[in-house]
């Protein structure tokens, strides 16, 4: 019988991609989500009743022990970017991880492999860093053979990052960024798939891997890189990180008295992350020593931004013809 993966938070933009990975790579594979019925999109990851989106709630012990039955493998890949009622970063990022290799080590599960993200700290300032840190503790302390994966943006045709402010620039003449000079090295999501595909099928080293691109670039940059292709002129401008701070203060007010309905736009939690460059450290293990050579943003942008350009899918066209003709 085939080995079986259990996946949680499969179904979400880099556990989809590690699930068709590990389906092509002939394994059984088992999305844990909360909720099953917005994850059926996995399925065709595989022949019939490979792939499975299955409940769980990673703050329960019972629901995580239970889909982890039968596994010889396990990739945590839940987090968050923001608290949303009873899911914070404490209970989801730092509890949550630990809880599933706390359960994996006593089910005799042979491989873990936790996403975290660069910057992860047990001291810092930021709750979301902080709570990844201590989430990374917890794996080592229960599981010391997991690979950890430390992912710099994460960028492909889902991605929350390069999509969202593509599509504020329909909104104005001026597209507005907190820590315009903050340096990034945006690694492709099949990348970081790659990445966890090896750590669970061939020999690699436990400990920390760090993932980035093979390109840095400011933030500033990014934006004026991702304009170029969806070919708008927009005038990129900083917001200074003390106003970034108010600003979000309010937004997060106007959050709690919606009762969420009204989701903050940006948290004082992610301005402080933006003060802090994004890139992988010197002498930290990264994609080489797995043996993967990074996709370049420059391959890839092109091929799902399109749909910003202001004459869409019919510029995609011209350029298609233009491409043939040559």
């Amino acid at each position: 019988m085939s080995k079986l993966v259990t996946i949680y938070g499969g179904s979400g933009f880099v556990g989809r991609y590690i699930a068709q990975r590990m389906a092509k790579a002939g394994w059984r594979v088992r999305v844990a989500v909360r909720r099953p019925n917005e994850a059926m999109f996995v399925k065709p990851y595989g022949v019939v009743g490979q792939v499975e989106p299955v409940l769980c709630n990673i703050r329960d012990d019972a629901s995580v022990a239970e889909v982890m039955q039968g596994a010889d493998a396990v990739v945590n890949c839940v987090g968050i970017l923001a608290r949303n009622g009873k899911n914070t970063f404490d209970s989801v990022q730092s509890e949550g991880a630990g809880r599933v290799a706390r359960i994996a080590a006593a089910s005799g599960v042979a491989k873990m492999v936790q996403i975290s993200a660069i910057g992860a700290d047990v001291n810092s300032d930021s709750d979301y860093a902080r709570t990844k840190g201590e989430g990374e503790a917890a794996v080592l302390e229960h599981m010391p053979e997991a690979v950890i994966l430390r992912p710099s943006i994460v960028f492909g045709a889902e991605d929350g990052f390069f999509n969202r402010f593509a599509g504020m620039t329909r909104m104005g003449p001026v597209l507005p960024v907190v820590g315009a000079d903050t340096l990034f090295q945006p690694v492709y999501v099949d990348d970081v798939a790659k990445a966890a595909e090896a750590a669970l099928t061939r020999d690699i080293a436990p400990g920390v891997y760090e993932l980035g691109g093979p390109e840095v670039q400011s933030f500033r940059e990014l934006m004026s890189a991702m304009l170029d292709i969806i070919r708008r002129r927009r005038s990129v401008v900083n917001i200074p990180f003390f106003a970034a701070n108010i600003m979000a203060f309010g937004l997060e007010a106007v959050q709690v008295l919606s009762l969420g309905l009204v989701p903050a736009q940006i948290t004082r939690d992610q301005v402080r992350n933006l003060r802090r460059d994004n890139v992988v450290s010197d002498g930290a293990k990264g994609l080489a020593d797995m043996g993967i050579e990074p996709v370049a943003m420059e391959s890839i942008l092109p091929d799902y931004l399109w749909r910003f350009r202001p004459s869409g899918q019919y510029d995609a066209i011209k350029e298609s013809a233009k491409n043939l003709r040559a």
